[in-house]
């Protein structure tokens, strides 16, 4: 009896589907990869299908390289959350419930955030002198 319940997968106490309704209602929605392109200033993060086309995910992942892209769920999933139809990219704006979601899906993420080098320390400069009269 005990082997049974190792076997199961390990259900998390929280599912992020529950935030999506809201993502709904509150239109914090964009579908479909040119929406995407054309409000790249509102993006928070994309979302694309497990299932989408290996060339269409390469040329998400370089149209978006300045924003998280997650992989999960399928085209079904997409229509059952949000009731979209055929969609596979979708993206949300910026807002609180967007940073919510993406960091209960950040484990899904494909791309990695850039890392900016950090400039060299130089010594601090001495004091500029006041002009002279």
């Amino acid at each position: 009896m005990s082997d049974e319940a190792s076997a199961e997968p390990v259900v998390p106490a929280k599912n992020v589907e529950r935030l999506f309704p809201f993502v709904v209602k509150t239109r914090g929605l964009l579908v479909g990869r040119d929406t995407l392109r054309a409000n790249k200033n509102k993006l928070h993060f994309v979302l694309i299908t497990e299932d989408i086309a290996a060339s269409s995910r390469d040329e998400v992942l370089k149209d978006f390289s300045h924003y998280p892209v997650v992989q999960h769920f399928t085209v079904a999933d997409f229509e059952k959350f949000f009731a979209v139809k055929g969609a596979k990219a979708i993206g949300f704006t910026k807002s609180g419930l967007a940073q919510s979601i993406y960091a209960e899906l950040k484990s899904f993420r494909l791309n990695k955030p850039e890392v900016k080098p950090t400039p060299p320390k130089t010594k601090p400069s001495a004091p500029a002198q006041p002009p002279s009269e």
